[in-house]
């Protein structure tokens, strides 16, 4: 069985704004195994979103090669790709991206609506992750009521509901407190510690010692 989750192939990506082309991937070649925790760093604006989106099969690179889990994600169509973001991939965002009138469980168990119907046993999970996340007694409350920490603990009990091969956190320390910070971060190292695939972008040195390779990304490319 290979150990290798995903792999990528010369990416490139390339944006048109009239008749100007801005190259922002420039051919990335990368591997992660399973069970990695992966952290990428660079200045603003060298493609470390862009290439995040494209890991998250939120875009579409403009050539080159994706395997995930031994698959070629290129050729999927639109829906195949959603299936598979769905089942495979987990996001914890900067930002959050809750939704404001839904409650904590209600957000947590968002991502099982696109699967269809939700029973019991799911919501017993979701009540579980809120557990394990310090939010017990938080379940149901909205994400006014709840500091930046324990949104985005939410918010990373909502990316693991569906058992994810992959997690992928885009500066999702960087709208929170020292001490908050600190407390996701340790949730993220025990979850990667029992074998989940983490992939972090971050500006935080601090942040990205945690992982166990960081790779730096300047003007589209990988560098020493």
């Amino acid at each position: 069985m290979s150990k290798i989750l995903l792999q990528l192939r010369e990416i490139k990506k390339t944006f048109q704004s009239g008749k100007v082309i801005y190259e922002i991937l420039k051919g990335i070649n990368l591997e992660v195994e399973k069970g990695e925790f992966l952290a990428i760093m660079g200045p603003s604006g060298g493609g470390k979103s862009t290439l995040l989106n494209i890991i998250g099969l939120l875009d579409r690179p403009t050539s080159g090669s994706y395997l995930f889990e031994n698959r070629e994600v290129s050729t999927l169509s639109t829906n195949e790709l959603a299936k598979l973001r769905n089942e495979k991939i987990g996001f914890v965002f900067q930002a959050f991206h809750l939704i404001p009138w839904a409650t904590a469980q209600e957000n947590v168990l968002l991502p099982l609506l696109y699967r269809g119907k939700i029973d019991q046993e799911d919501i017993y999970r979701a009540q579980g992750l809120l557990d394990r996340l310090g939010l017990k007694n938080h379940i149901n409350l909205k994400p006014a009521e709840l500091s930046g920490g324990q949104q985005q603990r939410v918010a990373i009990a909502r990316a693991l509901i569906n058992n994810p091969s992959l997690l992928l956190a885009d500066e999702p320390t960087g709208n929170l407190d020292s001490q908050s910070s600190r407390e996701v971060m340790d949730i993220l190292t025990e979850l990667n510690k029992e074998g989940l695939t983490i992939i972090i972008v971050t500006h935080d040195s601090e942040v990205a010692k945690r992982a166990n390779r960081i790779k730096i990304l300047k003007d589209g490319l990988f560098i020493e």
